[in-house]
Parts: structure tokens; sequence; C-alpha cells
């Protein structure tokens, strides 16, 4: 019997080793060992060429990319949960199966979310910093030095009640927290006892009632600055925001604004609206203490990224093998 001839595969990222070896094992995999991000070029070439390819959400295949697509390219096995990076739409028109890498970083990213809630609310970077950027300053303790705010008996509004969000408010409801929620469409009733939830249906009320705000919904176009201007000047001035969604959410210079003139408390930010660029102002702002930046790594444990180097691979072969994909993604959904 004449073996069955292997997918060619090309991933746009350097992948966990684990991942990698066994793409090369089961595909025709062109692998990138030194993780330089690829060019339009190289992404527009390589589109001609292959099976699938293995996009990340730093790589944009918009409609353009898509359209100059060879005829062989039949699978866009996307190594990530969104998928907001891909013109899912334009794909469909062009007869190639958009999949991605769902529910395996709901955990991951919501310990970072609370991470960041007690890092702005307790300054835990501001006070790493006494001792690692100015050695034997520290005096000792004082009775008014570094003094942060307590979370416990606070309220917190999450922005988008889906597995994340969710996973969020268990997390918050264990640290002493009550929980309060914008979504869509109302949780179920057994989450909301479960999680002694209150849901507001207009995110306008809640966010004036709130001590923390979680951003913790898709990128979308229904959400582009859905945390306009307008609706960062209802947030409490004694309020902190935490975004581990993404940073197109949040109309960033606005909420900038609101953070140098001290009408919002502070920030934990993981996303940014224009990433990799950080606005030198965010920065300005964390070197003062008022916000707490991290490099997009919410989702960044060996586990998680090993789980969705798994999901692609399972989505090549189901797909290969003539079965629907399990993480088909459909046109017009985010």
């Amino acid at each position: 019997m004449t073996p069955k001839k292997k997918p060619k595969v090309y991933i746009t990222r350097k992948l966990p080793d684990a991942v990698e070896t066994r793409m090369r094992e089961l595909f025709d995999a062109e692998l990138n060992i030194d993780d330089t991000p690829r060019t339009r070029d190289e992404l527009s070439a390589a589109m001609k060429a292959v099976d699938v390819l293995v996009p990340t959400v730093t790589d944009r295949i918009d409609q353009a990319l898509i359209e100059e697509a060879g005829p062989n390219l039949k699978l866009i096995a996307s190594f990530s949960n969104g998928t907001d990076h891909i013109d899912v739409d334009a794909a469909a028109k062009k007869g190639i199966t958009v999949t991605n890498t769902p529910n395996v970083l709901t955990e991951d990213t919501a310990d970072m979310t609370m991470a960041l809630v007690l890092a702005v609310s307790r300054r835990l970077t501001e006070g790493a910093r006494i001792l690692t950027d100015h050695p034997g300053d520290w005096a000792g303790w004082s009775p008014t030095w570094m003094l942060g705010r307590r979370i416990w008996g606070k309220r917190i509004g999450i922005v988008g009640m889906g597995r994340i969000g969710t996973a969020v408010a268990r997390r918050a409801k264990a640290f002493g927290l009550a929980i309060h929620y914008h979504n869509r469409k109302r949780a179920n009733p057994e989450t909301e006892e479960e999680l002694e939830a209150t849901y507001w249906d207009s995110l306008d009320q809640m966010l004036a009632r709130v001590d923390i705000v979680s951003v913790n919904c898709p990128s979308t176009p229904a959400t582009f600055h859905l945390l306009s201007a307008r609706r960062l000047a209802l947030i409490q001035p004694t309020a902190v925001i935490v975004n581990t969604a993404r940073g197109d959410i949040i109309d960033e210079a606005a909420m900038i604004q609101l953070l140098r003139d001290g009408q919002i408390a502070g920030a934990g930010l993981d996303v940014y609206q224009n990433e990799p660029a950080i606005d030198p102002k965010l920065i300005k702002l964390a070197n003062e203490g008022r916000v707490v930046l991290l490099p997009h790594m919410g989702s960044a444990t060996i586990e998680g990224r090993i789980d969705m180097g798994d999901k692609v691979i399972i989505n090549i072969r189901t797909f290969f093998d003539g079965h629907r994909p399990p993480n088909r993604v459909l046109p017009g959904r985010p």
C-alpha cells in the first residue's frame, strides 16, 4: 500500500519543541526555528505553496493575502484562541477552513487577570523595584509607607462573562470580591447562584458602581473601543482597570488621559491597542507607579502552549482525514 502523502504545513512562529517534533512526525512541516516574525511577502509565498498555514496572533492574514493564496491551501489552523487576525469571511469565500485553539487558555488568563488586580491594588511592582533598583535605600517597615488598597470586600465588574470572565469571577469570589458582570447574554441561573453574581444589562451603569473593571470580552467590530472615552469617564476615580483581552477594546488614549488626571486610580495591562508598540505615556505612568504593564503574557504557560499545539495538530489531522475539525471557526462569528 502506498503511504498517504503528508500535508505540507507552514508554521509562522517558534512553537514548543514537543509540538514541533510531533508536527514533523505527522506532517511535511516547515518550522520557524529562530522565531523571527514572518514578513507579508513570506506569508504570501507560503500561502501559494502549502496545504496548511499555522499562523499566530502576530500574523495578519487579511483578505488580500487570502485571495492570493494558492489552490492547495485548504486550512488555516491558527495557534490562537481568538481569530481577529484572520479574515474568516474571506477564507470561507475562498473555500479555506479556519480553526483555532479554544478553551485551553482560560485558567492561565484568569490567573494573570487576578495577578494584575493584586499587582495594581497592592503596588507589587513598585515595591519590588524599591529593592532591585535602589538597593540599600529601604529603611525598613513603616506604618504609612507603600499603602495600597484592600481588594477584599470590593466590587469587581467583569466585561464579558464568557469562559475566561467566569473563571476570573470564581477567583475573585474566593478573594472576597462581590461579582458584577455585563455580557451580551445573561449567564445561566446556576452560574449566577454559584458566584452570587449581579447582572447589568447596562454597561454604563455597572462601570459607575464597581471598584475594579476586568476586560474579558473578545475583540470584534462590536467591541472596538467598547470602553470609549465617554464610558471610561463613568468609572470611579478610586477604581482600577485590568485588561487581559485585547487592547483595542479600550480607547487607550482616553484611558491614559484619565490616568494622568487622576480620574482613574490605576490600570493593569497585558495588551495594547498598537502592540507591540507601547505608548510612551503608558511607560511614563508605569515608572510613576500608576500602571502595571506586562508584555502580552497572560496565557504564557508551558502547559497552555503545548495544549494549543495539540489542538492545532488534531484540527489538521481531522481535516485531512476527511472530517470536520473540532475547532472550526464559522464566518460571521468572533
